[in-house]
């Protein structure tokens, strides 16, 4: 099953418990909150999902101080705000990770010593990203340069990092933040929010700030 008739399935699920729970029970909070556990208990199986193939894409030679180093500095990549715990296991030969989101997420694989995982037939090709650069509706000379996945129209990339912002200020981590008088913006988010969340709604972020738009002059012609 490919990753969009997953995402089918699941949204068929959801719109299903919409229409099913206020039929069985009368009590409309309690609805509530029975969907929203299980839309949350479905989005962390993916994050899960996801966490374990991005493990198995890296290629683990050995068990060197410094292939370690370079594993964690690629997991960092991703997870730059996360909690990152590396356990090396020399005798099964393998490389045990964790991984602590601010947002209370918690990952843990066992990478193998040898070449990286070779993708399975059924297993959906890499998709590459293009250039997504945004900019606020108030200052449109500010951009800041994200990227998507070719597969995603500009729609749907934009609706992707809105609905990525709300969750983000709802989390743990927003809400601390917010507590501790950090301002709730379209900047603040797009400099804090983790590049591994961001990679799971098809997005990539270059830069944590925006660059200003350069406007060319035409050369005149001799």
């Amino acid at each position: 099953m490919n990753k969009e008739a997953k995402k089918s399935d699941e949204a068929q699920l959801l719109e299903l418990l919409k229409r099913v729970l206020p039929k069985a029970t009368h009590d409309a909070q309690l609805a509530g909150k029975i969907y929203q556990a299980i839309e949350l208990e479905l989005k962390a199986k993916a994050r899960a999902i996801a966490f374990e193939k991005f493990c198995g894409g890296i290629e683990l030679p050995n068990l060197e101080q410094k292939t370690v180093a370079d594993v964690k500095l690629q997991l960092a990549a991703s997870f730059g705000d996360g909690d990152i715990t590396l356990k090396p296991n020399k005798k099964e030969q393998s490389l045990m990770v964790e991984v602590a989101l601010p947002d209370g997420g918690q990952f843990s694989s066992e990478i193998k010593v040898g070449p990286a995982a070779t993708a399975s037939e059924d297993q959906e090709l890499a998709l590459k990203f293009v250039p997504f650069p945004v900019c606020l509706p108030g200052d449109k000379e500010l951009v800041w340069l994200l990227a998507k996945r070719e597969d995603m129209s500009p729609e749907e990339a934009g609706i992707a990092l809105s609905k990525l912002e709300e969750e983000f200020w709802a989390s743990k981590s927003g809400q601390k933040l917010i507590r501790d008088r950090v301002e709730r913006n379209f900047p603040e988010f797009i400099a804090r929010v983790s590049g591994g969340l961001l990679t799971e709604v098809g997005l990539k972020r270059h830069y944590k700030t925006p660059e200003p738009l350069k406007l060319l002059r035409m050369v005149p012609k001799r």
